[in-house]
């Protein structure tokens, strides 16, 4: 079974993501644990983890359909010592803030060289940041997203996505979220069946479906391979509706969160709907 919903809005409180989730048809969502924009936060009581919980019943959504995201703040690969120091103890805190939810994953952003430091050194860094992480905690997986290729950050390659993976101590708690929009402008075309064919093998040779435990939904504003990360709503944009058909068609993305983060959140229980039928045959 497919299960599809969008990034919600915690405003007021975590416990209140499910129920936006739910006023939209969603079968699985995303939500920040916290500000994203802010390094500290007020640490969850346990009023709010119960509510969290409780609502989370109230609209049958399972807690491994929730794809939490971490402050974009956060880069585990930074090339200094305090700044590196300072993102890991953050990310420490946003695992064990999944946690205690009863959430089971965490998905970031790779980090970035801040053309300081090799590519390489800097997923070094990011696969140490993960070990540290994941010896520190239990019970989350650590799930890396792909990248447009902005500027200097990682994750953009298939390839860098499985030299962090390589070095990460325990592969069961580390996982990969591919976004569509990201994919594509990082070079890996999905406009055609043929295309999603080809650059979904290529993921599976590169790093594995093994891996994968969720998804970033999106059309594209900009080009094949512009590197610039703009998403667009769906079928609006240089992607079109072909790869979403051929994912929700496809058993390779059964049991998986599938979220929605296109521009137009009115549009959001209009795109689930729209999916869902896609994967009738």
């Amino acid at each position: 079974m497919k299960y599809v919903g969008a990034h919600v809005s915690a405003a007021g409180g975590v416990q209140n993501a499910p129920l936006n989730a739910g006023r939209i048809g969603a079968h699985a969502f995303a939500l920040f644990t916290k500000n994203q924009r802010q390094w500290r936060a007020k640490p969850l009581g346990q009023e709010v983890v119960e509510a969290f919980q409780r609502n989370l019943c109230e609209v049958g959504i399972a807690p491994q359909h929730v794809l939490p995201h971490d402050s974009y703040l956060i880069n585990l690969g930074h090339p200094e010592p305090a700044g590196l120091a300072k993102s890991r103890r953050a990310f420490i805190d946003e695992m064990r803030r999944c946690s205690q939810l009863g959430l089971r994953l965490l998905n970031f952003h790779p980090g970035a060289t801040l053309r300081k430091v090799s590519e390489q050194q800097a997923l070094q860094r990011v696969a140490e940041s993960i070990n540290m992480a994941l010896a520190e905690t239990s019970g989350v997986t650590a799930v890396i997203e792909n990248t447009a290729g902005q500027g200097s950050t990682l994750g953009y390659r298939f390839e860098h996505l499985a030299e962090i993976i390589e070095a990460v101590e325990d592969k069961r708690r580390v996982g990969i979220c591919l976004d569509t929009c990201h994919t594509f402008v990082a070079g890996y075309d999905l406009r055609t069946e043929a295309a999603c064919e080809a650059s979904f093998a290529e993921f599976d040779s590169v790093v594995g479906f093994g891996y994968l435990r969720g998804m970033h939904l999106n059309d594209s504003k900009p080009p094949l391979g512009a590197r610039v990360d703009r998403h667009q709503s769906l079928g609006r944009g240089e992607l079109g509706w072909t790869v979403f058909r051929y994912i929700m068609q496809d058993p390779r993305f059964e049991d998986i969160p599938l979220i929605l983060e296109t521009i137009d959140e009115s549009l959001w229980a209009q795109e689930i709907l729209q999916l869902y039928r896609m994967a009738k045959p």
